[in-house]
Parts: structure tokens; C-alpha cells; sequence
């Protein structure tokens, strides 16, 4: 009997900034699905983002997840994206890491507000192939099936309704985001300036 492929799991984001219910919902995916690493890629450019609004630099969003997985065992931070430069798709990603680590099964994490957006993905197709789905259920967003060819398990999580626009608003203004964001993570934002307006 050989031994089973080593699964991985992909939670990219923007993380601008990680905040609690993250770690949190990357903790329910890997301990619910048995994933060996959760890797927490924090995207170079967000293709999505970019022409919305001014992002922090990746270098700073990729301390904050640092800091911010130090106290989770299995959660590690990863800069792929970052080191591979340009916008950030996620087939890329997954063609890296089965390049790297032949064999292994990768479960791509994703809020069920995305899944009606899959089909936009780049190389989509070729993408539904590769990985599994993680679908985590967010605040006010019914239940979606995904789009046909991917396979997606729903893993039920806590419905943290806690977002980085609005912790993004916090920070500028000077409010407190204590229990919404580790201690470690408010600490590398006062250490970097990072969010800070002039008042």
C-alpha cells in the first residue's frame, strides 16, 4: 500500500491586512480536510484589486502574515506569488507548486461569494482539473454550487463578519481593531507605518 500525496493547501489573498477570521477559517479547512500545509500566498499584484484602490506593498503584506501565523502550527506563510513577480493568477501558482512538489493534491481555498466569479479565472478549465475546491461560507451569502468541472467540498466555518476595507478605515482613523487583528499583526503595522494618515 503506497503512501497518500501530501495535500496541500492554497489560501491566497491580498491579506491588506490578515486579520483573525483568516487564520481562523484556514485552521477549519485544514483541520476539517486533513491538509498537511496551508499555505497562506499573498498575492504579488491582485488582478482583481489593483485598479481599485492604492495596495500596501507586498513585502509589508507578507510581514503581517508572517507575524500573524507565527502562534498556528499549520499555517505557513508563502511568497510565490511574490517571488515570481507580476499579477497573481492562481493556475500559475498551482502549475509552480506541481512542478516543485510532483504529485501532491491541492485544495484551493475560497469564500462562497467567489464561486460565481470562477469561470473569469485564468485558464479556469485547466485550473477545475488541477484542484479541489474548499468552499467556506460567508456572512449573508446563500450556499452556490460551483460552476461544472470543478470539484468543490463546502467546509462549514464561523461566520466572521470582519473585513479588510473596514479594518483598512479603522487604522486610518485611529481606532482600535484589538480581537479583530493578532497582536503580532498591530504590532509590524505601527513597527512599518503602514495604514497611518496624517492627522
Amino acid at each position: 500500500m503506497g503512501t497518500r500525496a501530501s495535500r496541500v493547501g492554497i489560501f491566497g489573498g491580498t491579506f491588506d491586512p490578515i486579520h483573525t477570521a483568516h487564520l481562523e477559517v484556514a485552521e477549519v479547512v485544514r483541520s476539517t480536510l486533513g491538509i498537511d500545509r496551508m499555505l497562506m500566498v499573498v498575492a504579488n499584484r491582485p488582478w482583481q484589486k489593483v485598479e481599485e484602490r492604492p495596495v500596501t506593498p507586498a513585502k509589508d503584506r507578507f510581514a503581517m502574515v508572517q507575524a500573524a501565523v507565527a502562534g498556528w502550527p499549520g499555517l505557513e506563510p508563502s511568497r510565490i506569488e511574490i517571488d515570481r513577480g507580476g499579477p497573481s493568477y492562481t493556475i500559475d501558482t498551482v502549475r509552480q507548486l506541481k512542478l516543485d512538489h510532483p504529485g501532491i493534491d491541492l485544495t484551493v481555498v475560497v469564500g462562497s461569494d467567489v464561486v460565481a466569479t470562477l469561470t473569469t479565472w485564468k485558464d479556469a478549465s485547466i485550473l477545475s482539473a488541477e484542484v479541489t475546491l474548499a468552499v467556506v461560507g460567508r456572512p449573508g451569502v446563500p450556499p452556490v454550487d460551483p460552476p461544472p468541472g470543478w470539484r468543490a467540498i463546502n467546509v462549514p466555518a464561523a461566520q466572521y463578519d470582519v473585513s479588510s476595507t473596514d479594518l483598512r478605515r479603522r487604522l486610518e482613523q485611529g481606532d482600535p481593531v484589538d480581537s479583530l487583528v493578532p497582536e503580532a499583526v498591530i504590532r509590524c503595522i505601527e513597527q512599518r507605518g503602514l495604514y497611518a494618515t496624517e492627522r
